[in-house]
């Protein structure tokens, strides 16, 4: 099962999101601002598979901050950041953080639940891949040790 961290200070988004995820079978955690995430991601006892995040909460840079949390605790969580007030420089410098994707949550014609559904689902498939790569080095690196 894998296991989502949802943070945005909108009570219907955020809640909106994790009744949707939970139906498609995953185990969301919430939190209602960077502070809160920040400290969850800290404190889960594994790693989320992917975090959901608003760009601007308590600060603009809030989502920022949650994406540096996230990758100092486990470089392949997947970050996806929402935000309702998109910009090309916000964006530019999120994918240039690491982050899997940038949403605009208010895309006229587009459901905003649909397609973060379908990010979630190819941010888990890359970082399976990640992890499956890692575990074939690691597999590489003690087999040549073994032959030393």
């Amino acid at each position: 099962m894998y296991h989502v961290l949802v943070i945005d200070d909108e009570d219907g988004v955020r809640s909106g999101v994790a009744r949707r995820l939970e139906r498609q079978g995953y185990l969301v955690e919430v939190a209602s601002g960077a502070e809160e995430g920040v400290s969850l991601i800290g404190s889960s006892p594994e790693a989320f598979d992917v975090v959901v995040t608003d760009m601007s909460m308590e600060d603009p840079e809030s989502g920022l901050k949650v994406l540096n949390a996230a990758f100092a605790r486990d470089l392949f969580t997947e970050v996806i950041v929402m935000t309702a007030y998109g910009n090309v420089g916000n964006a530019v410098e999120c994918m240039r953080r690491g982050a899997f994707d940038y949403i605009e949550k208010n895309t006229p014609g587009v459901d905003a639940y649909e397609m973060l559904a379908l990010k979630i689902d190819q941010a888990m498939e890359r970082r399976h891949q990640h992890v499956r790569t890692l575990d074939r080095w690691e597999r590489v690196a003690r087999a040549a040790e073994k032959r030393q």
